[in-house]
């Protein structure tokens, strides 16, 4: 999977959307931000909570925002491994290969450094 491309695509495609349902955008940014506020958890966890729902559910573009979020946070390959480990033993083989495919996303927006 080229991600650059996927993620590209994605971004525009949910630009077009936004534009027909403000209301709906609004009200999910404020959700999103509410939910990923510091507090008994750090961002970063929560963002890893999310990344192992994105490979249980299995969304490509799920995976790929929350990727590119904890390379933002400066997660390590080693932390982002040992929660790919614990999503594939929650979700089983499904949950096994999208493990794969976010560790490639992540070496991948790791290279290229934090994005805000």
């Amino acid at each position: 999977m080229d991600w650059q491309k996927f993620m590209a695509e994605t971004e525009a495609n949910i630009a077009t959307l936004n534009k027909e349902i403000p209301d709906t955008v609004r009200g999910f940014g404020i959700m999103g931000r509410a939910a990923k506020t510091e507090g008994a958890l750090s961002e970063k966890t929560k963002e890893f909570m999310a990344l192992g729902i994105a490979i249980a559910t299995r969304c490509d573009s799920c995976i790929g925002f929350h990727v590119r979020a904890l390379v933002r946070l400066e997660a390590t390959r080693e932390e982002f491994c040992e929660a790919l480990a614990m999503a594939t033993y929650m979700g089983g083989g499904p949950s096994y290969t999208f493990s794969a495919k976010a560790l490639k996303a992540f070496d991948l927006y790791s290279q290229e450094g934090p994005t805000t």
